[in-house]
């Protein structure tokens, strides 16, 4: 199909809401994609962070392919194995006893608000609902979870928003404790913020999180949409910070890109949500908890995490060597394979300039550039994109 044709259908037939590229990606093979003019690129964004094994893995398009011809939906009136196996590995895998299933990021964050809400109200009192957020945050585009999102860019139009909801500075913790209060039910943040730049916070400040709220009875909400999964060089990013949420949500890599949520939380904290008081009823599907299941085994087995540490600190030793040229790189920061380039000008034309060179990679606000590339990336890609990253940078003759 003529590739000018395509772009005028889909100029024709979507809803204007998304900015895309001028190119239809075809195909993908590992970190590396094809559009429909047969042209190949490195992909340093993943989907947004979500194809963490790369493009067509073998073991995760073989559970595909045998979930597919298994069973696909039956509904949570039932048990099914995959669910109860996947809920298993990540209980066994991290702080939580008990798991919720959803088809998205948001979703499991509204999941994770509703939780926290009703324990609160049960265990405290009637007015104890308050969630604290933090500005420049990102939690997703439901209604309660855009209120959550800590940029009006992402709430105008949409007013009036979700009352209960408080917000305050990312990396503060004296701005969030003078933001808690006896109303406030839960704070809830990102270990490390994605979308906002690729923000990486004080040593001190999730364990400070996890203090106060130890000593207010609030529940700690850690949103690792983005940063779990292995992405930042453990399997969960709190573990860099050596504490325990109450609360965390999952979505992105955990199948792959196949559509998952997953909310997890602690046994007493969980008994809140009895029969009737939540659902999906695609949540968890047999079909989906099956790939999640592959992908999760993957990462755990081949130690993607310990991988995404050693390449996401030779990608950053790169990167903070093209800064100490005139390339207009004023930071570096991340962690693992999750990487934000802060530049002295607009990012959009070089992430334009990156693509049309063969390099797909995000931004992260007007001013930085984010990588997050495939946890099965090779130093040969990560040269390769360097090299790309610098002649887009490289000042204009």
């Amino acid at each position: 199909m003529d590739t000018k044709q395509l772009l005028a259908w889909a100029a024709q037939y979507h809803t204007p809401n998304y900015s895309r590229a001028p190119i239809c990606l075809v195909r993908g093979d590992g970190v590396r994609v094809w559009d429909s003019d047969g042209k190949e690129y490195l992909d340093f964004g993943a989907g947004l962070a979500v194809a963490s094994l790369g493009h067509c893995h073998p073991r995760v398009t073989g559970a595909i392919r045998e979930a597919a011809a298994t069973l696909l939906h039956v509904s949570n009136l039932y048990h099914t194995a995959p669910q109860i196996h996947l809920a298993k590995l990540l209980c066994e895998h991290s702080f939580a006893d008990r798991v919720f299933f959803g088809n998205s990021g948001a979703e499991a964050n509204e999941a994770a608000l509703k939780l926290a809400r009703k324990y609160a109200r049960e265990r405290y009192a009637s007015d104890r609902y308050e969630i604290i957020a933090t500005h420049n945050a990102f939690h997703g585009r439901t209604f309660a979870t855009v209120t959550a999102t800590g940029q009006a860019k992402y709430q105008h139009g949409f007013e009036p928003l979700v009352p209960g909801f408080k917000h305050v500075p990312y990396n503060d913790l004296r701005a969030m404790e003078r933001a808690i209060d006896n109303r406030t039910a839960a704070i809830l943040v990102e270990p490390i913020q994605g979308e906002g730049g690729v923000h990486v916070p004080d040593d001190d400040y999730l364990p400070g999180l996890r203090k106060l709220c130890d000593e207010s009875g609030a529940l700690l909400i850690l949103d690792e949409i983005q940063t779990g999964v292995g992405r930042t060089g453990r399997l969960w990013a709190y573990e860099h910070a050596g504490i325990e949420p109450d609360i965390m949500t999952l979505a992105k890599a955990l199948a792959n890109g196949v559509p998952i949520g997953a909310m997890l939380t602690r046994e007493e904290i969980a008994r809140a949500l009895g029969p009737g008081t939540h659902g999906s009823t695609f949540g968890g599907t047999p079909f989906v908890t099956s790939v999640a299941l592959a992908t999760m085994q993957t990462i755990i087995e081949e130690k993607m995490p310990e991988r995404a540490a050693r390449l996401g600190r030779a990608l950053m030793d790169g990167l903070r060597r093209l800064a100490a040229g005139p390339t207009g790189i004023t930071e570096v920061r991340g962690r693992g394979l999750l990487i934000g380039v802060a530049l002295d000008r607009p990012v959009a034309p070089i992430v334009d300039a990156c693509r049309d060179a063969g390099l797909l990679v995000l931004s992260a606000g007007e001013r930085v550039l984010r990588l997050a590339p495939p946890l099965i990336v090779e130093t040969r890609d990560c040269d390769e994109a360097l090299a790309i990253i610098g002649r887009a940078l490289a000042p204009r003759a």
